[in-house]
């Protein structure tokens, strides 16, 4: 998490890709972050919502993990094994933005791409988000925009 400042507290703090999911102490490190805002002060989250992957999802994924090269698990069962022993040890979705509530208001939150930054070149954020559109496949990242409480404990 990175706190932007300009004289005295932060107007603007921004976590992005997996570095919030990945904190030993998510409570701490929001809590940390509420006192380091100003009253009124942004939190921006752009976060992995790993547990999202489903079998459509993890389905696409091998195919653009395929197109990319060798090294894709050879199918979508061991992809999705694969995926939850890599990913076992983050936090969920609903545990980061369950961390978030007492110290924000939520002012804007939406499900997005998040895999096209894992495949490289051979998918882009609009084509990931395209499919997400048409439900073909889940988002597996989202967005979050809070504003500081006023009341901190």
């Amino acid at each position: 998490m990175v706190a932007l400042r300009s004289n005295g507290r932060a107007k603007i703090g921004c976590c992005r890709r997996a570095r919030a999911t990945s904190h030993p102490d998510i409570a701490g490190a929001v809590t940390k972050m509420a006192r380091l805002l100003r009253s009124g002060g942004r939190l921006l989250v752009h976060e992995h919502a790993w547990e999202r992957l489903d079998e459509e999802t993890a389905r696409w994924y091998l195919e653009q993990r395929r197109a990319r090269g060798p090294g894709a698990p050879p199918t979508v069962d061991r992809r999705m094994d694969e995926w939850s022993e890599d990913h076992h040890d983050l936090h969920t979705s609903a545990t980061l933005l369950s961390a978030i509530e007492p110290r924000f208001t939520q002012r804007y939150f939406t499900w997005t791409p998040y895999l096209y930054g894992e495949l490289g070149p051979v998918v882009t954020a609009a084509e990931e988000h395209a499919l997400i559109a048409a439900g073909t496949i889940q988002a597996t990242g989202f967005y979050y925009v809070g504003e500081r409480r006023e009341i901190l404990e």
